[in-house]
């Protein structure tokens, strides 16, 4: 019997951290964990949550990893080596000594000081096991941050990061029948390639920037195409490329995204993704957003009023884009292994060049001319990102976006 449980194993209830506590707390030595003779009694500051000062000393109130609150130390500074932590923390005191319009570090903290520097330190903690989840949890190149310098407010609840549209009850998508027979797309098209079946030129130059007017449809070879993966006219099926910040904003838009890196102009930024449903259902839950005085609802009206998007609860990182009403972000209809031309996928393209640090935005309230009324039909409008309305209704809503062409109500 034994012979037959050699290769079996069973799950830790306790995780990596707890282990390399309780190793220490043992004076045991374990290889994986990196407990050695030379560490064995080193342990690792999680966060730092109080600070007095002596004549003789500072002192500071140290949460050890892997142990609980109730083992917290005061320790000297001389015995901390933690830097980053140790300038993270007093960034957070001297901020909230001024809002209590304090200039000098006392010798103890107050109570009510000490307790927000505990709820800073574990909020921190928080929007990073939210952030590695999103990065864990992302099928593109480009990197997700999370930040909060302006309140206490943690991660969203009820919201789930997913790559792709997550298609609702009673809708079924149709795929691609056909692919190109193209070796080169851009310079050697073969009948017109992809963007030939719709009469269309090719939407992207060989940089990949879009090179066609809002309101065009853009048609990208997909899985039964002959080009590979460089091919040009593969554009939004590889993903966001750009490393993006989830902030929280000062004036009281709630979460935002700015890019951490430059965005040329006509660029493929991100898609608004989320879960298909019927307008009817779009209606259902809009009445119950209303009351909630929030909905993530997106109109896919490009050809006939059939299906919305709804990011309230699974959505990418664009349920958090903010409106403007001079935004640097423009929305296009994609087609690729889907042809059903009620459901295009939603692509947010810069309308200009977007400096590193900046945030992203589009127009919820966005109006595109139709260019070919029989091809082309684009007319959109969008409720979106914590503003009130539903697909059929719309709530008057005052516009914060703070543009100098500020349209003052967005419904």
């Amino acid at each position: 019997m034994a012979e037959n449980l050699k290769d079996c194993s069973v799950p830790c209830k306790m995780s990596w951290d707890e282990l390399e506590a309780m190793c220490r707390m043992e004076k045991l030595q374990c290889q994986e964990l990196g407990v050695s003779r030379a560490n064995v009694n080193e342990y690792e500051v999680e966060f730092l949550c109080d600070y007095k000062k002596t004549k003789e000393e500072e002192l500071y109130l140290v949460k050890w990893k892997g142990f609980p609150e109730s083992d917290n130390t005061w320790e000297p500074k001389r015995n901390l080596k933690c830097p980053k932590l140790m300038k993270q923390f007093h960034l957070d005191l001297d901020q909230e000594l001024r809002r209590h319009k304090r200039r000098c570090i006392p010798k103890k903290l107050d109570k009510e000081v000490s307790s927000f520097l505990l709820q800073k330190a574990k909020l921190r903690q928080s929007l990073q096991r939210w952030e590695d989840h999103l990065n864990h949890t992302r099928n593109h190149p480009g990197r997700i941050f999370v930040m909060n310098e302006v309140d206490l407010e943690g991660p969203p609840k009820n919201f789930t990061y997913i790559n792709n549209y997550k298609v609702g009850q009673g809708i079924v998508l149709n795929e691609m029948a056909v692919g190109c027979e193209c070796k080169n797309c851009l310079e050697e098209p073969v009948n017109g390639c992809c963007p030939g079946a719709s009469l269309q030129r090719m939407a992207y130059n060989d940089r990949g920037q879009v090179r066609i007017r809002p309101g065009q449809p853009i048609y990208e070879c997909n899985s039964r195409c002959s080009c590979g993966p460089d091919c040009p006219n593969r554009v939004v099926q590889n993903g966001i490329q750009f490393d993006l910040c989830i902030f929280k904003t000062e004036n009281g838009r709630g979460w935002g995204v700015r890019t951490l890196q430059h965005i040329k102009r006509n660029t493929f930024v991100m898609e608004y993704i989320g879960e298909i449903i019927t307008t009817d259902e779009a209606e259902r839950r809009g009445h119950i957003y209303d009351r909630q005085g929030s909905t993530y609802l997106f109109d896919l009206d490009y050809v006939e009023d059939v299906y919305t998007v709804d990011a309230a609860h699974l959505g990418n990182i664009s349920h958090f884009v903010n409106h403007s009403c001079n935004p640097n972000l423009q929305v296009y209809n994609v087609f690729i292994d889907n042809i059903d031309e009620r459901l295009p996928r939603i692509a947010l393209f810069s309308t200009r060049a977007i400096r590193a640090g900046e945030e992203l935005t589009f127009d919820y309230k966005m109006q595109i001319d139709p260019v070919d009324t029989e091809s082309t039909k684009m007319d959109s409008s969008f409720s979106l990102a914590g503003l009130p309305g539903s697909p059929k209704k719309r709530v008057r809503v005052e516009c914060r976006c703070g543009s100098d062409s500020c349209r003052k109500y967005l419904f």
